[in-house]
């Protein structure tokens, strides 16, 4: 059993009878959906709400009920992967594209819980360029107010076309050094005309799940 699967397993401990459960997206939290799959065929009653159109194809294919904000009134526990994780919990994330939609659903959590495998744990953020979600519409124009910050963006693409989100938006993939004060940076994004959201999920996370050297489980918690 590799790391991601035996944190992504662990995540679905969690998850109790009757509860909402913001279903995350990436290679680890698949792991935790696969296992909720298994918990839901054997007699577990939940209702899921995805972060993005995969794990919503995921999901329905495990026969997880999924609903959507419309019918509950919070959800009860998120699990989500990140691309980093600092030591004081906050987070790099949007790797996959699903970083709006995984921070809507992330904040509406009663708990947030993070899976992620040894590597994704670092000192400071930064070494992952930072996603930042962006109108398609005068989207240059955003590219050089972010450029003001000391930011350098490169439009992430697929095949020589920009790559849309769930949302029908574009991604910057932003290199920084090192995020020392990564609040001031999130709202400083968020500020400019045109940037929806960015992947900076700053003291929002209530656990993260993830591995010591020793190959142990370690449940992480900000004190």
């Amino acid at each position: 059993m590799n790391e991601k699967q035996i944190v992504g397993e662990k995540a679905a401990e969690y998850v109790k009878d009757g509860m909402i459960v913001g279903l995350g997206t990436g290679s680890t939290v698949f792991y935790t959906i696969k296992k909720l799959g298994e918990m839901v065929n054997q007699g577990l009653s939940i209702k899921g709400i995805p972060t993005s159109i995969q794990t919503e194809t995921l999901a329905r294919e495990l026969k997880i009920p999924l609903v959507n904000f419309s019918e509950v009134d919070c959800i009860d526990v998120a699990i989500d992967g990140a691309d980093e994780i600092d030591s004081d919990l906050n987070l790099i994330k949007g790797g996959g594209g699903a970083l709006l939609r995984e921070k809507i659903i992330a904040k509406a959590a009663n708990t947030f819980i993070v899976v992620a495998d040894s590597t994704k744990i670092v000192e400071s953020l930064g070494s992952f360029p930072l996603p930042v979600e962006v109108v398609p519409f005068g989207y240059e124009m955003t590219k050089k107010q972010i450029i003001q910050l000391g930011i350098e963006p490169t439009l992430r693409q697929v095949n020589n076309h920009p790559y849309k989100t769930d949302n029908g938006n574009y991604i910057f993939d932003c290199e920084i050094s090192s995020i020392f004060h990564a609040s001031e940076l999130e709202k400083g994004l968020n500020m400019i005309p045109g940037v929806v959201e960015n992947g900076l999920f700053v003291k929002m996370v209530d656990a993260v799940i993830t591995l010591d050297s020793k190959k142990d489980i370690v449940i992480k918690k900000i004190n």
